[in-house]
């Protein structure tokens, strides 16, 4: 699984995502080993890195369960199965504020 985080981490750094961080789940969650959280200053950019994941993760041979990207919102998500990856719009972070939630979890440095 670590290869799809550093596929999913580096597909969002290539396209300009900001503040990237990673959150470890593997013992919090049976489902989800990682949250991925990546800021976007536009829905064109939010895109540009959601369909870059896809894109990657694709070409490596790992599965895309699902992405959910309206465009009435300013959050969007791409579930690799194990491994979420949330991109926010300027502003919509610090809304929702999921670092904060889940602030007693390990971040991983990548």
């Amino acid at each position: 699984m670590k290869d799809l985080l550093k596929i999913a981490y580096d597909a969002m750094d290539e396209k300009q995502a900001s503040q990237l961080t990673v959150i470890d789940f593997t013992k919090q969650s049976p489902y989800i080993d990682y949250f991925i959280i990546g800021t976007a200053r536009n829905a064109r950019m939010a895109k540009s890195i959601i369909d870059n994941v896809e894109d990657k993760a694709l070409e490596a041979g790992f599965h895309v369960k699902h992405i959910y990207a309206e465009s009435t919102t300013k959050w969007f998500l791409i579930d690799l199965d194990t491994i979420l990856c949330h991109v926010f719009y300027d502003g919509e972070r610090e809304l929702y504020n999921l670092e904060g939630l889940w602030k007693d979890l390990p971040r991983v440095e990548m």
